[in-house]
């Protein structure tokens, strides 16, 4: 960011007048103690914001969040991790509504102002008989520093926690703003698996809070994949409830510049983090589409090459093979002309005007042999550029991905199947 912030603690619990707490269920497994049931709570009302999948195949909470935002403003989100609470049907609204109810009436709150949220297992109902018992917990274990609670409660592949908070000044009042995602498979673009939750003591107004959450996730959270798979369940709300004092900024201000690029920066270092915790990926690696014509072509030129199994394969291998990024390109369907185009690999030159270039193979295999690096693509036909974050792909990750359905197992003894 160009202006001066700290980094603070408390993830989604740092900025003032919000509460967090966490339980543990034993969602997945009733014989394991970790946290897998969250709440986040503003003590004063909010303006609030939501992305969600594009999967035309939406998780029960999705639906509910989607039409509870409709209606107005959230001040409270649960959310769980264990079960999807997908493709459950109408008993699967139900239990959603019920989570939501469920914390509504003890805070004094509708349920319409309560968000859900949920992960994991897509297709097995909610085992509600183990998340009613610990509503009155979650509630009474509400606080303002539980914000990692909050985080870890929330993961399930990845393999820890992902959260950041920051502090700034906005005009003459410090503004907080932090965060937790949860995400490390089924991440592709528009928008990647993952549930996040952002708050803001900042007072924004209802309209510029959607058109900054829209316009911020664009930059972040559509801008990572993993392995190319979109889920059923992906979430991002943002609650700001004014609590720093700070007055209300108009569009387009320079505070109303600062608080987006404030909130861009937070949800783009959440992004990062989940590429970086990607299900057993070794690289993390970022692509540079520039010199297209359009941004639309730089976009699918990114896409492209980001989601190749192959391309990533050879990452993972530590095969510089630029050959298989130009044919990326090629299938991309972005207007490109081959004897154009420049590819770089880690600074170092790769492929000139369609070509191999003239720099030694060892420089090239030291480049992806490290652990992050950066691929520049220049199509030389204009000034649109693209960028995107992405992995490896590796053995292990298939493996990983290859036992879901144990899960199944648990559930028959619940009879829940």
């Amino acid at each position: 960011m160009d202006f001066p912030f700290s980094r603070i603690k408390g993830g989604v619990g740092a900025a003032q007048g919000f509460l967090t707490s966490a339980v543990s269920c034993g969602i997945k497994n009733p014989a394991a103690d970790r946290l897998d049931l969250a709440l986040v709570y503003s003590e004063k009302p909010c303006t609030s914001a939501g992305t969600f999948t594009t999967n035309r195949v939406k998780a029960a909470p999705v639906k509910v969040s989607q039409s509870h935002l409709r209606k107005g403003e959230l001040r409270a989100i649960i959310a769980n991790s264990g079960n999807a609470n997908a493709c459950t049907g109408v008993q699967g609204i139900t239990d959603a509504n019920a989570m939501c109810d469920a914390v509504a009436k003890p805070l004094g709150l509708k349920r319409a102002e309560v968000g859900v949220a949920s992960t994991g297992v897509i297709g097995l109902p909610m085992p509600m008989v183990r998340v009613e018992p610990k509503y009155d917990a979650l509630i009474k274990g509400l606080g303002a520093k539980n914000g990692a609670d909050v985080a870890a409660a929330i993961i399930t592949s990845d393999t820890h926690a992902k959260e950041v908070a920051i502090s700034f000044d906005l005009g003459e009042h410090r503004v907080r703003i932090g965060g937790c995602v949860k995400g490390a498979g089924m991440i592709s673009p528009s928008m990647a698996t993952m549930l996040c939750f952002i708050t803001t003591d900042a007072n924004v107004k209802s309209e510029e809070l959607r058109k900054a959450v829209l316009e911020c996730v664009e930059e972040s959270f559509n801008r990572i994949t993993i392995d190319g798979d979109m889920s059923t369940n992906d979430t991002v709300i943002v609650l700001a409830n004014g609590a720093s004092g700070a007055p209300a900024f108009r569009r387009n201000d320079a505070r109303c510049k600062q608080f987006r690029a404030a909130l861009k920066w937070v949800m783009l270092e959440l992004a990062k983090a989940v590429v970086r915790d990607g299900e057993r990926v070794t690289k993390f690696v970022t692509v540079k589409v520039q010199g297209a014509r359009t941004y639309l072509d730089a976009k699918k030129v990114a896409e492209a090459v980001c989601k190749s199994a192959l391309v990533k394969s050879s990452w993972n291998g530590g095969d510089p093979n630029w050959g298989r990024i130009l044919h990326a390109v090629g299938y991309s369907r972005a207007r490109i002309r081959e004897e154009l185009i420049d590819i770089s690999i880690g600074g170092k030159l790769a492929c000139v005007g369609g070509l191999q270039a003239s720099t030694p193979m060892e420089e090239l295999r030291a480049a992806v042999a490290e652990k992050e690096f950066e691929i520049v693509i220049s199509l030389n036909q204009g000034d649109a550029e693209y960028v995107m974050y992405s992995s490896d792909l590796s053995p292990e990750y298939i493996d990983f991905n290859r036992s879901e359905y144990a899960y199944w197992k648990q559930a028959r003894k619940d009879g829940l199947v």
